[in-house]
């Protein structure tokens, strides 16, 4: 067994935020056997922390255990055959970085990956994208811990849609495979480049989390946002950025919960403004208040 618990974790430092709670039990796990021993480590609601790219966790302890991926479940492999290039990624490894080590071996299809800050586990949980693609257009399978043993689900029982699938909250991605083509390696490290130029040009920097909304039909949540004169709007240590109104930025050493009064703050000036209440991609961990 390689499993690696810590007691009372403070969470800030694992998530994009750099604010938040703690948890009662942090435990890191390198192979898929380790799974099967989680109950004689951690005893708790298990929740999986990924890069921490896309969570918030209130001010406070929460009897919470919560799961990262590392050693053989986070690592990359890929290899050439009759249907192109076959590529198995840890739930653990990182999307950007995959999506810079498949390009520099001219492998196609995954450059858009590169400007999304999380794992491969919590992407395919949502389906994640961006840049005109998403995990759905790529995934062949995804293997997970499931009622007590490992399962492999195809893509097509996955019931991807936008930034959801059938995958369960209490199931625990070990892997995921794709199915990429050969082409340019020199024409997909540009797009790899110019996607990276793209987000700097028109993203914030600082401690965010991405999106905090996501997209209605047929509109832009940012839009919205903007339109109802939020961008800008600050409570205590959190403000919507300037650059991008789906955008929030947490002070260094500020609250968790200011950014979650925020979203609901913002949340509902768009819903008095323009009569659409925005859901969050943001995962919310031990908040009494729903948003």
């Amino acid at each position: 067994m390689t499993i690696t618990v810590r007691r009372n974790e403070a969470m800030g430092p694992h998530t994009t935020y750099r604010v938040g709670g703690e948890v009662s039990s942090f435990v890191t796990l390198t192979e898929a056997d380790d799974v099967a021993a989680l109950a004689d480590v951690a005893d708790g609601e298990q929740r999986v922390v990924g890069n921490g790219s896309n969570l918030l966790v209130a001010d406070g302890r929460h009897d919470i255990v919560a799961l990262h991926c590392d050693g053989q479940l986070a690592q990359l492999t890929w290899h050439d055959d009759e249907s192109g290039v076959t590529v198995v990624a840890g739930a653990g490894m990182d999307l950007p970085r995959a999506a810079r080590q498949l390009a520099a071996d001219g492998v196609t299809g995954f450059a858009w990956a590169v400007g999304v800050p999380g794992t491969f586990g919590g992407a395919v949980v949502m389906n994640a994208g961006g840049h005109g693609s998403d995990m759905a257009a790529s995934v062949r399978s995804v293997t997970l811990w499931r009622q007590g043993g490992i399962v492999v689900v195809s893509a097509d029982d996955l019931g991807f849609g936008y930034r959801t699938s059938t995958i369960k909250p209490d199931d625990l991605v070990l892997s995921v495979t794709l199915g990429l083509q050969r082409g340019d390696a020199s024409h997909e490290a540009e797009t790899v480049r110019s996607i990276v130029r793209w987000r700097r040009e028109h993203q914030p920097g600082g401690a965010n989390a991405g999106s905090v909304f996501r997209n209605p039909p047929g509109d832009s949540a940012g839009r919205l946002i903007d339109a109802a004169g939020a961008r800008g709007r600050r409570i205590g240590t959190a403000v919507v950025s300037m650059k991008h109104a789906n955008f929030i930025i947490a002070d260094a050493g500020g609250s968790a919960n200011d950014v979650f009064a925020l979203m609901r703050d913002v949340r509902q000036r768009v819903f008095d403004d323009a009569g659409v209440w925005l859901e969050p991609e943001t995962k919310l961990w031990g908040f009494e208040e729903a948003i």
